[in-house]
């Protein structure tokens, strides 16, 4: 595989982060049940910063067993075979940042400006809870026979032969 090869797919996992707004989150509640729903998001260097509500099943499967799975994926209107959608799934280990941690207000205003108006009404519910899906390891899947591992950071991992 080229260096051009590498970049285009890197370029290409990047991307199917950076044009959504919200991710797909798997969980699962303490009786063993797996939930899905999605929650909009924000990233920095750390990972996928979430604000959800106790309402939602996500949330107290969250706060009780501290780990998702994430999954971006192509919309169906831009692939071109519904069996070979680009997408990534990253494993996550779930922190939730306290009301008095350093960085939660930074964050809520970071949601703010990508999100408007709305997260100053979500900050004033009680229910709400600031999380932190921080990535282990994933997956990227470019098409049929390109299914590439993934690192912490989203970084392709490109395996040579030996």
């Amino acid at each position: 595989m080229t260096d051009l090869e590498r970049q285009s797919l890197q370029q290409a996992c990047d991307d199917l982060i950076t044009q959504h707004n919200s991710l797909l989150l798997a969980s699962l509640s303490t009786d063993g049940k797996v939930d899905i729903g999605y929650a909009p998001y924000c990233r920095d260097e750390a990972g996928f910063y979430i604000f959800v509500s106790e309402l939602a099943k996500h949330t107290p499967n969250l706060l009780s067993n501290p780990q998702a799975s994430i999954l971006f994926i192509e919309p169906e209107a831009s692939a071109t075979n519904p069996f070979a959608r680009r997408r990534l799934t990253m494993d996550c280990q779930v922190q939730q940042i306290s009301k008095t941690a350093p960085h939660y207000n930074h964050t809520l205003d970071a949601l703010a400006t990508k999100f408007g108006e709305i997260v100053s009404v979500l900050r004033s519910l009680p229910d709400f809870h600031l999380l932190l899906l921080k990535p282990q390891h994933g997956q990227f899947v470019a098409g049929f026979g390109k299914a590439f591992s993934v690192d912490a950071a989203g970084q392709l991992c490109f395996h040579s032969a030996s």
